[in-house]
């Protein structure tokens, strides 16, 4: 196994006797029927139903001090407790950024990590492949992936993990404030929860499931030169049809218009990231229709 300290995530608690409550009444996903050895992936959206901010939520157990703690991206992680503290209005809910005292490692390999005495450990609700976090003082890494029989690695190390499997980042691969659940793939990665009550943005995303409607999407994309710069263009016939994202080693991901791409392939147009050819792979997890193919599967 690998383990890597993830100094770009952050980790803020919401506690108190309406915080399931609280939290399953703004979020995208079920915290009512979570449970510690159950984790979810989660975000909070605007009114019009686009990411303020997604994170993965673990619950302690009340040994531990009870709480749900969320995984977070830390440049974000203040905006996050503004925001929950705007909608607490008289809930019984403490919210509080821990990022300074907590840091997040990810562990991943043949191997599944379950438990550490350093940390909170649970699996990364989005895919089992990504394997797990721990929830830790920064300083105990080390100690921690010992203790799980982890070799410590460096954070970009994770990145190429996460990129082949095809997971998406926010800040890299969409930008917050402006994508749609959907677009960034959180329907196919547990995030979004179809059957749960009302949720800030709920409308929106339920409109767009239902009338599956999701033209733009991230998807992963492989290349054989050296690797296009993050942020540029994709280009199909001399017309833009989506934005590069994260790459490493070969592999990348890419926001498309699934239309204008569909379009391009049929007409035998390649597609290009500053002159290098990228081509779109679809992962084994990906439910909806993917261009080329003839039908959908969502």
């Amino acid at each position: 196994m690998q383990a890597a300290l993830l100094p770009e995530r952050g980790v803020v608690k919401v506690a108190g006797d309406d915080a399931r409550r609280f939290l399953n009444g703004l979020v995208t996903t079920d915290i009512g029927t979570m449970t510690p050895s159950a984790p979810r992936f989660a975000a909070l959206l605007t009114p019009q139903g686009k990411i303020i901010v997604d994170f993965l939520v673990a619950e302690a157990e009340p040994a531990d001090g009870g709480g749900f703690l969320l995984d977070c991206p830390r440049a974000l992680s203040a905006a996050l407790v503004a925001k929950l503290n705007f909608y607490k209005l008289r809930a019984k809910v403490t919210v509080e950024d821990l990022s300074q005292a907590l840091g997040v490692l990810a562990v991943w390999g043949d191997a599944v990590a379950s438990k550490t005495e350093y940390g909170l450990c649970f699996p990364d609700p989005r895919l089992a492949a990504l394997g797990s976090r721990v929830l830790l003082p920064p300083h105990l890494a080390q100690e921690a992936a010992a203790d799980l029989g982890a070799t410590l690695v460096d954070a970009e190390s994770y990145e190429a993990h996460r990129i082949a499997l095809g997971v998406p980042r926010g800040g890299h691969d969409f930008i917050y404030g402006a994508a749609f659940p959907h677009e960034t793939d959180m329907d196919q990665l547990a995030g979004v929860d179809f059957e749960k009550g009302c949720y800030v943005g709920q409308e929106v995303v339920s409109r767009i499931e239902h009338r599956a409607n999701a033209r733009t999407r991230i998807v992963p994309i492989v290349y054989d030169e050296f690797a296009p710069v993050s942020g540029l263009p994709v280009m199909a016939g001399g017309k833009s049809v989506g934005t590069l994202g994260s790459t490493a080693a070969g592999r990348g991901l890419a926001m498309l218009r699934l239309d204008r791409v569909e379009e391009a392939l049929a007409n035998g147009a390649s597609l290009q990231a500053g002159g290098i050819a990228i081509r779109p792979v679809k992962p084994g997890w990906a439910q909806f229709r993917f261009p080329g193919e003839t039908k959908a599967a969502e």
